[in-house]
This record gives structure tokens, sequence and C-alpha cells, in this order.
């Protein structure tokens, strides 16, 4: 049971349903704090600026019924368990209910305090779970990092909402130089360590407001937030700067080194971003080329 106040809201037409279920959380003594309203329009408009919880959502609203009800509150808080209120005759209609994301259905006129509390309380931990399951996917075990996929699919989604508003952005590709001889001669326990701090080195450069991944193996991608062309010095410096932070710390045995490809939004016209990440990708290959060919020739001059 929580310590602290969960703030449900009610969306119901019935003003004498409303009150029944007023009591009942009342009578259940569990920690309700409950907003009422009687429109799914109302309801949504709510959602903007107030945050539930829970929401009790009866299927047959003056201006939404059925599934398009269920639907249209689960855009509105898509994060928000949800739990249908219905007829005797429609359970049916309820379970179709289950299959759009709601958590579970509530039958009017069969309703007591406990089996409310009950449904609310095991609704909210479902969600969780659901929740924690969803994060997990789009997260990297080792660095706490976005993957590959979570990458993906949140900078889609800022690449359209840059589009939108005509932001600019940065795309960069970044390489772990040398994890192979970290693994070869350190083993792969000190390569997970470089791992992983290659990416704090990567979160202490970059803001909250960016997107960092770890893109597989030794590859790591940040989609960075209102930055044009221009800044790409500017971030490379910083992403560097931080390097050299990270290397002076006493105990090291190996210096961390990165590659770094970075791709303008700008410049690249309206392609996705896997195609953006490819062009950063390259580039940064262009830069490791560019260092093995440097030390290739200082190999040359000292022997």
């Amino acid at each position: 049971m929580p310590d602290s106040l969960v703030n449900l809201l009610l969306v119901e037409d019935n003003p004498g349903d409303a009150r029944l279920f007023q009591e009942l959380a009342r009578a259940s003594e569990f920690p309700f704090e409950i907003v009422h309203c009687e429109t799914l329009s109302a309801a949504r408009e709510l959602l903007v600026d107030r945050k539930s919880e829970l929401i009790l959502l009866d299927l047959g609203l003056p201006d939404a019924t059925g599934l398009e009800a269920v639907c249209k509150i689960r855009e509105a808080a898509p994060d928000t368990p949800v739990i249908v209120l219905t007829g005797f005759d429609d359970e049916t209609l309820a379970i179709e209910a289950l299959k759009q994301g709601a958590q579970d259905y509530l039958v009017k006129g069969n309703i007591g305090s406990n089996s409310l509390r009950r449904a609310l309380r095991y609704a909210m931990e479902r969600q969780r779970v659901q929740l924690e399951l969803s994060n997990l996917s789009l997260i990297d075990d080792l660095t706490g990092l976005y993957n590959r996929k979570g990458f993906l699919a949140l900078g889609e989604h800022r690449m359209k909402v840059a589009r939108r508003t005509g932001e600019s952005f940065l795309v960069a590709f970044i390489d772990l130089d040398g994890l192979k001889q970290i693994n070869d001669t350190l083993g792969h326990s000190e390569g997970n360590h470089a791992l992983v701090d290659t990416a704090n080195v990567l979160k202490d450069s970059f803001r909250q407001s960016d997107i960092i991944a770890r893109l597989g193996g030794d590859e790591f991608g940040v989609f960075v937030a209102d930055a044009d062309k221009n800044n790409i010095h500017i971030v490379k410096q910083r992403v560097q700067q931080k390097i050299n932070r990270c290397n002076a710390e006493p105990g090291r045995q190996y210096f961390l080194s990165f590659s770094i490809g970075i791709a303008s939004g700008e410049t690249a016209g309206y392609a996705d971003l896997e195609t953006l990440l490819g062009v950063a990708d390259a580039l940064m290959y262009e830069q490791k080329r560019s260092k093995r060919r440097a030390a290739a020739a200082v190999a040359i001059t000292t022997t």
C-alpha cells in the first residue's frame, strides 16, 4: 500500500455512480485523492497540467463511448494505469478494452470497497512492472545508457520534433579506441570497466536533453539537441576535455581515447536517423584512419 496519497482520476458522467465510487474509496481505507470529470474532453484537458496515478474510466461517456474512450484517454496518459467501468451486459466490451491497454475492469453494481482497493492496487503494480520491462528493453545493462533500439526510437521522435520546430541538431558516432587490446592484455572485466568509464565521460560531456546510447560493443551514439554544424568543434573539444580529466585520475592502467564523427541534421536534409548515424559513422572512421596513419608515421620516424 502506498504511503502517500494516490491521485485518482474518475471519469464518470453519472452523478450517482460518481458518488458511489467516492464513498467506496473512502471506505477502502486506501489513501486516494479523487478528481472527478464528467466528460472525456474535460479529463484530457486536466491531464495536460495534472498527473494522475490511476484512471477510472466509464465506457459510456457523452463525448466518447467504448474503445474510443479507452484509446483517447491512453493517448493523453500513456503511462497511467486505466481501469474501465462497465455494466453487467458490457463485459465483452470490457475485455476488448483490456486488449487496448486497460489494466482491468470493474462491473458497476458489483463493486465493494475491498474489491476496489484490490483492483486499483494490482493495476498500479502491473503498470509499474510493464513500464520497467519496457525500459529494460531500451537500456544497455552494462552502462545504463540507452541501447541501439532506445536510441533510434527516442532519436527519431526528437528528429520529427526538430523538423516541425526548425531546431538544429547533431548526431555523433563515437568509438572507444583500443578496446580489443584492453580485453586481450587486461581481461574482459577491465574492458567492461573501460566501457563504463566511456559512458561516464559521455554523460559528463552532454546535457540531460541529449540522448546518449551504447549502440553495441565499443560504439556509442549521441543525439545532440539544439546544436548546429558550427558547434561540432565545440562538442569534440568538450568531450576531449572530459577524457583528459578521466585519464588524469591516479592509478589508471591505460588512457581512454575516442574516435568521433559528427553529422549535422541541418546539412543532411530530411534523412532518417539511421542514415544520419551512418554518415557520422563514416566520419568517425575517417578520424580513426587518420590516427592510424599518424601513429604509423611516428613509428617509421622513430625506427
